[in-house]
């Protein structure tokens, strides 16, 4: 009779020969529902990683027949997506403003002026007290704050405080001293605020940069300082590429140099700010890419804010008879500036929020993209069109980069800048979304929060974090589940030319993911925000 059970060194040699068979990786992740975001929107149970790069995704037993790592991790069910990406967001400045004192959700001016004296009194012998995040859309009567109480409370020291949107700020009166700043002074594409002859300390858009220029330079230290708390943020909250929307040479060159030291993990993709030094300097040279980095585009600027009434609007606010806004240069030099790139490989990217600077961004486009293209050329925030410049996009393939937590933010107020006519053209992903077939999504932080989940709650269900409106916010424009984590990932990759690298979980594609303990796919509205992120790998790396 023959014996069913196996010799031991029969056993053994099977072992050893599927060992053998097997490839070798550095990282297993299994027992997972990873959402690949390939082409199909497919899904898979495990991934194989090797230096940094996904070897293959598949069923678990398809990969851990195929492949043995030293760490292999079983996920319990968990949920993986592509590592998010932001496509409009403002990191450098963003880890810059954890350092200031902090004004977001600021009530009234007094509550906003304690903080900023609990901050300095936190903080002493600061040569200049900076703060952000303040919004006289929350304040009682919904005016602009003034500097009176800034002026007794610091009467030597220069105090600079930024609107949420980075589009107007406050100045005492030291601040506005050492930028010469006078009552009754002009300025193209900005205002400065007088009544009765005196200086309030509100600026507006071009006039912030009277103050800007005069405050004191980071040292290298302490801009290292504030870009790993920066980066520490984003790694937490699942991010693993950030666009970058208008940097400065010193700023790109210093977040160069710590990527290639090792110690800046984050990927950044860079958009140059439109000035004649950073154009000058880069645009003859040609994009500049690394493992990490990628400088390709240049970030122009139409117009200002809605919240701050700069956007520049076709007819007048509803809620300022007789302001249509403005646009911060003259219609000459965006048409000057996308002649000039138009036949390079920059991309231009352009900040235009009211109707009129989007109807003249677009235009000028058009008229140098010629039709239907692979320029990628954007129009950052698309936040307020006319039904009739909707088909603009379309024609030349005008990319809209949009925020969806700026409609949630917007939402209480936006109406009365607007009226309804026009509300009804504005936050309007959906139709933004139907021009080409895809939408770039980001938050615009710190001008929103940084939270990508929140991103998915605005785009998908049109409702802010207190759960408002019921029904959502003009719920026709909100996208789908699949939509918004295209968005998220592989369409704000194209969005940057990063889709052949990131922004899906396929073979060859560098292993940025994310983990989340809830299924962004099913999990009902209600329950969005409390999806956690468990872990995140960049480069299949856990920096978080």
């Amino acid at each position: 009779m023959t014996s069913s059970k196996q010799h031991p060194l029969v056993l053994l040699a099977m072992v050893l020969f599927s060992c053998h068979t097997r490839q070798a990786a550095d990282l297993i992740l299994y027992h997972a529902k990873i959402y690949t975001v390939d082409s199909a929107f497919s899904t898979a149970q495990a991934i194989a990683i090797k230096d940094g790069k996904i070897l293959a995704t598949g069923t678990d037993e398809a990969i851990r027949g195929s492949y043995t790592a030293p760490k292999t991790l079983d996920l319990g069910g968990q949920f993986i997506y592509p590592g998010f990406i932001d496509a409009h967001a403002h990191f450098v400045r963003y880890g810059e403003s954890l350092f200031t004192a902090s004004l977001f959700g600021s009530t009234s001016t007094e509550e906003m002026v304690q903080r900023v004296k609990q901050f300095a009194d936190a903080h002493p012998g600061l040569g200049w007290i900076q703060g952000r995040g303040w919004d006289q859309n929350k304040f009682p009567g919904k005016a602009f704050p003034d500097n009176t109480e800034l002026n007794r409370l610091f009467p030597s020291t220069p105090v600079v405080l930024g609107r949420v949107d980075g589009h107007a700020l406050l100045a005492n009166a030291k601040a506005l001293e050492l930028a010469g700043v006078h009552p009754g002074q002009k300025i193209s594409g900005g205002a400065i605020e007088t009544i009765g002859g005196r200086l309030t300390g509100i600026l507006i858009d071009n006039a912030q940069q009277l103050v800007g220029r005069e405050m004191p330079v980071l040292s290298p230290a302490e801009a290292w300082q504030r870009l790993d708390a920066g980066q520490q943020k984003c790694f937490a909250q699942g991010l693993t590429t950030v666009t970058d929307c208008g940097l400065n040479r010193i700023d790109i060159e210093r977040v160069d140099s710590l990527q290639r030291a090792g110690k800046l993990k984050m990927r950044v993709y860079v958009m140059l700010s439109d000035n004649k030094e950073n154009l000058d300097h880069y645009l003859d040279k040609g994009p500049y890419k690394t493992d990490l980095l990628y400088i390709k585009g240049v970030k122009a600027y139409a117009d200002g804010a809605l919240g701050s009434r700069g956007a520049c609007l076709l007819s007048p606010y509803d809620d300022k008879p007789g302001w249509q806004g403005f646009l911060l240069s003259p219609p000459a030099h965006f048409d000057s500036l996308a002649a000039r790139l138009a036949g390079t490989e920059w991309q231009l990217c352009t900040h235009a929020i009211g109707d009129s600077a989007n109807r003249v961004i677009l235009q000028v486009y058009n008229k140098y993209l010629k039709g239907k293209n692979d320029r990628r050329w954007r129009i950052e925030h698309a936040q307020v069109i006319d039904a009739q410049d909707f088909g603009l996009f379309g024609q030349a393939s005008v990319i809209p980069s949009v925020q969806p937590t700026h409609a949630t933010s917007d939402m209480y107020w936006a109406g009365e800048r607007l009226g309804p006519v026009r509300l009804k053209g504005a936050y309007a992903y959906k139709q933004l979304l139907e021009q080409n077939g895809w939408i770039p999504l980001g938050t615009d932080f710190p001008v929103e929060d940084i939270s990508p989940i929140k991103t998915f709650l605005a785009a998908v269900f049109r409702v802010d974090a207190k759960g408002y409106p019921t029904g959502g916010f003009q719920p026709e424009n909100a996208l789908s589940r699949e939509e918004t984590i295209r968005g998220m990932t592989i369409w704000a990759a194209k969005a940057d030319f990063l889709e052949k690298e990131t922004g899906s979980l396929e073979a060859g594609k560098t292993a940025d993911l994310v983990i989340l303990d809830k299924d962004l796919m099913e999990v009902p509205a209600a329950a969005v925000l409390q999806a956690k992120i468990v872990s995140t790998y960049a480069a299949g790396v856990k920096v978080f």
